[in-house]
């Protein structure tokens, strides 16, 4: 998928070899092989003191305990041996904003464009945003009209997580959040529903081609019925925004987070569609897995290789 990019791009089109990602159950850390082998290690973030070592979000600290974050990444990276120490960061949705903006229309030059999304910005984010790090990507522009993919992280919240990445001997080259890492992996340009869980948070897309049709995050109630309630509305939700906007009805859920689609289906119960089959997005293992990792966590550093 084309609409997957990053908040700083590398020096040359193909991001690094190596990524990584850092999200509330641990760091898992991905190796792109001259062989095509992709290599696979993880590394748990558990600390008896502090059940939520990581707890993403647009303010700081998104890490409760940053010398656990900073073990975990050292951990998967230095199992994989990279020659290069330059890595794309796959971070939690739940600390960017992601929004899909139209303009009548979008200066084709960087330098001009990036001061006209900005000034949109600053009335939507909830943070300040003259130095946050965005990023922008024309999805559609006909005549009068600009469909526009913007990403907006907040700089203590980018410098939180790209200095622990230095702090375990590392550089990051590239940063996406998880979702837009993920759809990389999206084999057709059929229209798509993805979720994607990740700790207390859930993201929702719909994508159709190079086009993005809804990305929406929000945060998890407390308690397992509560979760479970709300699962269930937000794939209701999403379904029916699906059908409204495509005029068809969704066949398949891809699905990114604990416990593969397997689970994430024996969650949602009688309440699931019974039209509607959950896949993993990450359908295929990695060929060389240096640890053992949980299952359905794997589609975001996978989707970050994608053009490595």
């Amino acid at each position: 998928m084309a609409f997957s990019f990053d908040i700083f791009s590398p020096t040359n089109s193909a991001r690094p070899a190596l990524a990584c990602e850092i999200m509330p159950e641990g760091v898992l850390a991905a190796r792109r092989a001259a062989d095509e082998q992709t290599f696979i290690s993880y590394a748990p973030l558990a600390n008896p003191l502090s059940a939520d070592i990581v707890r993403p979000g647009l303010s700081v600290p998104n890490f409760v305990d940053r010398g656990a974050v900073v073990a975990a990444l050292r951990q998967a990276l230095d199992t994989l041996d990279p020659r290069s120490k330059g890595l794309t960061l796959v971070v939690p949705d739940a600390a960017v904003r992601v929004l899909i903006l139209e303009f009548d229309s979008l200066p084709s030059k960087q330098q001009e464009a990036l001061p006209i999304v900005r000034f949109r910005l600053r009335k939507l984010a909830p943070f300040e945003v003259d130095n946050a790090a965005v990023s922008y990507q024309v999805m559609r522009q006909q005549q009068g009209q600009a469909r526009v993919l913007v990403t907006v992280m907040p700089a203590a919240v980018r410098e939180e997580y790209e200095d622990a990445v230095k702090a375990a001997g590392y550089e990051t080259g590239a940063i996406l959040p998880s979702m837009l890492a993920s759809l990389a992996l999206l084999s057709s340009a059929d229209a798509a529903l993805v979720i994607n869980r990740s700790g207390h948070s859930l993201t929702t897309a719909i994508a159709h081609g190079d086009d993005l049709l809804l990305h929406r995050t929000l945060e998890l109630p407390a308690g397992d019925a509560a979760q479970r309630l709300e699962l269930a509305q937000v794939v209701s939700v999403a379904s029916a925004y699906y059908e409204d906007t495509l005029s068809m009805v969704p066949r398949v859920l891809y699905y990114n987070g604990p416990g593969g689609a397997d689970q994430f289906t024996a969650s949602l119960g009688p309440d699931i569609p019974e039209t509607l089959q959950v896949r993993d997005l990450a359908s295929e293992s990695p060929t060389g897995v240096m640890s053992a990792y949980p299952e359905g966590l794997a589609a975001g550093v996978m989707g970050a290789l994608a053009n490595s």
